[in-house]
C-alpha cells in the first residue's frame, strides 16, 4: 500500500478531492485523514507529505474554495460596465458558488478552519472579502452608493448574500431549484441595493 502514493501524478490534488468527497458524505465533523487517504487510494501516512494534520487539509480545502469564489465574483463583475452592476452580479456569483460547491462552502464557513493561521487560507479569504470591498468602493466613487462606511456596507452586502447562500445550502428555502434560488437572490439584491 505505501508505494501506491507514488503513482499519483498530483498527490496533493488527489487528497483535496478526496477530502471534498468525505465532507460531502460525512460532513467536516466526521472528517479524518485516514478516510481521505482511503478515498484517494493512498496509504494512511501519505497525507502527511502535504498536510501536518486534518486541520491543515481542511484549511487547504477552504483556501481552494475562497480562490474559486473570488474568481467567480470577478468573472461576474467583468461582464458588467457599471460598478453597482458589478457589485450585484458578484453577489449572485456568491450564491451560485455556494450552490455549486456546498462542501467547500461548508468548510469555508462552518468548519474549525475559521480560526486558522494558515497563510494560504488567510490570504485567500482576505482576497475574497477585498474583492467585495473594491466593488463597494468603486460604486461609491461612481456615485451609485453613498460615500463613507465602506466596510459597514461591505459587511451588509456580505450578510445578505451569505444568508441566502446558507439557507440555500441547508435546504431551508421552500424553492429547491438553482434557478428559483438565484431568482430570489436577484430579487433580494435588487431590493437591498439603492439605485438597483
Amino acid at each position: 500500500m505505501p508505494g501506491r502514493a507514488y503513482h499519483h501524478g498530483n498527490l496533493r490534488e488527489a487528497l483535496l478531492q478526496g477530502a471534498v468527497r468525505v465532507i460531502a458524505e460525512l460532513g467536516p465533523a466526521a472528517f479524518t485523514l485516514r478516510e481521505v487517504a482511503r478515498r484517494a487510494g493512498v496509504s494512511h501516512n501519505a497525507p502527511y507529505r502535504h498536510f501536518r494534520d486534518k486541520d491543515a487539509l481542511l484549511a487547504a480545502v477552504a483556501a481552494q474554495g475562497f480562490r474559486e469564489l473570488t474568481c467567480a465574483m470577478r468573472e461576474a463583475g467583468k461582464r458588467q460596465t457599471k460598478a453597482l452592476e458589478k457589485l450585484k452580479h458578484s453577489g449572485l456569483a456568491y450564491v451560485n458558488f455556494a450552490i455549486r460547491r456546498p462542501e467547500h462552502f461548508t468548510v469555508m464557513f462552518d468548519a474549525p478552519v475559521r480560526g486558522s493561521k494558515d497563510p494560504e487560507y488567510v490570504q485567500a479569504s482576505r482576497e475574497a472579502f477585498n474583492t467585495l470591498v473594491a466593488y463597494i468602493k468603486n460604486s461609491q466613487e461612481e456615485g451609485q452608493l453613498p460615500a463613507g462606511k465602506t466596510l459597514d456596507r461591505a459587511f451588509y452586502a456580505w450578510s445578505l448574500v451569505h444568508g441566502i447562500a446558507k439557507l440555500a445550502v441547508s435546504g431551508r428555502f421552500p424553492f429547491r431549484t438553482k434557478t428559483a434560488i438565484l431568482s430570489f437572490a436577484r430579487f433580494a439584491i435588487s431590493e437591498s441595493v439603492p439605485g438597483a
